[in-house]
């Protein structure tokens, strides 16, 4: 239907990750968590996903906290849940419980499996409520 169509704007998942939207997971140490918990397809995270559920961007995690922990607990209710989905569904609503310091809190997030860049197969986890 669009074949012809001029392309206007483009914002790429790559721009988002520069942008500090994203939060790419197939970095660093994080990479390895990645692939230690089972997934083979890059995962990247919302800035605000991560910030409530993971580490607080700029901020400090409570005393006994880290973010590998964290993030371990994230990408293992996401293997979880995935595992429960039926075939061919491409969203999975999940939820992480996080001690802030004072009380356990529950973050509601979600994940969609899509297209990135390249037409390749990639995962971005969000809070409910983000697209």
């Amino acid at each position: 239907m669009f074949e012809d169509a001029d392309l206007i704007h483009r914002y790429t998942r790559k721009q988002a990750i520069e942008d500090g939207m994203l939060v790419d997971l197939m970095q660093d140490e994080t990479a390895e968590l990645v692939k230690e918990a089972g997934f083979t397809f890059p995962i990247a995270m919302t800035a605000t996903a991560f910030s409530e559920a993971v580490a607080p961007i700029g901020g400090e995690l409570p005393p006994g906290q880290d973010l590998k922990g964290r993030l371990w607990d994230v990408l293992m209710l996401l293997r979880a849940g995935i595992r429960a989905l039926p075939e061919g569904e491409d969203r999975l609503h999940f939820q992480v419980g996080v001690w802030d310091g004072r009380k356990r809190k529950v973050v509601a997030l979600w994940a969609l499996c899509g297209p990135g860049d390249e037409g390749e197969p990639v995962i971005t986890i969000m809070l409910e409520g983000e697209d």
